[in-house]
């Protein structure tokens, strides 16, 4: 029999539907409905049910659909995915997509259950934040309190965060400290990073995830509890579909964690890194 913990590499019990939500969409019938600040694409369970909710932010000049299938894996085991479409285009300053992020998730208290199926009802007490590449330095920003929420979040992961170009190259607002554990988060944290991202593949330009802003400096500057995991084959852009179109509350049962710290080999990646705090 298969065990929980290596299961959750695998689709989960749950069927999903994916479908996005335009930001300047018709308003419904019901009056008190306003549509998202921005466009948004959503994983959500089929079957009736309260579901955990999970505001994903994307990575630098890509779109969210390109995450779609690591949205309906998640989706699969439990949980509504929001990733909203934060702009088209930006320059290197991340303080706007730092307040979109959190028009959204303001959005949330009230238009959210709008949009669901009838038989979803999304629990925003257990509301997480998760973000890749630059979404991950943004996903940071918000819980740090960069810019006001209505909401709390009950937990943050970052995938292969970025915070600029190099160390003393930083994009605004800078959120690394180089402080060791000098994060104010208040909720547990995971960062997972990439062992090929930084890498540089091209003289003209720096490695995706650069050394000293980069996964493990997150993690440094984490506080208890958080755990940081290191995918030492896999490569920035090895979270997103397998073919994409276009410009390229924490969990109270954590055994599957547990598992992975003591027995690194049922993760279907070798890990390189694996740490607890």
């Amino acid at each position: 029999m298969e065990s929980t913990s290596s299961s959750i590499f695998k689709f989960g019990r749950h069927g999903v539907k994916l479908f996005g939500v335009e930001s300047n969409a018709a308003a419904s019938s019901a009056d008190s409905y306003t549509p998202p600040p921005k466009p948004l694409l959503i994983a959500s369970p089929c079957e009736e049910g309260d579901y955990a909710v999970v505001l994903f932010l994307h990575g630098y000049l890509l779109y969210n659909s390109f995450y779609s299938q690591l949205f309906q894996h998640v989706a699969s085991h439990g949980f509504v995915v929001i990733g909203p479409q934060l702009y088209s285009i930006s320059g290197p300053d991340a303080t706007e997509e730092i307040k979109s992020a959190g028009d959204v998730t303001d959005w949330l208290i009230d238009g959210l259950s709008h949009v669901l199926p009838t038989q979803v009802r999304p629990i925003l007490s257990k509301l997480s934040i998760a973000g890749h590449s630059r979404g991950g330095k943004v996903a940071f920003g918000l819980a740090l309190g960069y810019t006001e929420s209505r909401l709390k979040f009950s937990a943050l992961m970052g995938i292969d965060p970025v915070d600029g170009m190099d160390k003393g190259k930083q994009t605004p607002p800078p959120i690394l400290t180089h402080v060791p554990h000098s994060f104010d988060l208040k909720v547990p944290v995971m960062v997972v990073g990439s062992g090929l991202g930084e890498i540089r593949r091209n003289p003209l330009f720096p490695p995706c995830a650069p050394k000293g802003v980069s996964h493990k400096e997150f993690f440094d500057e984490c506080g208890s509890p958080s755990c940081y995991f290191v995918a030492k084959e896999y490569g920035h852009a090895d979270m997103l579909d397998d073919e994409t179109k276009g410009l390229g509350e924490w969990p109270r049962d954590n055994k599957f964690l547990m598992a992975i710290r003591d027995d690194p080999e049922i993760a279907p990646v070798e890990l390189s890194t694996i740490a607890f705090l």
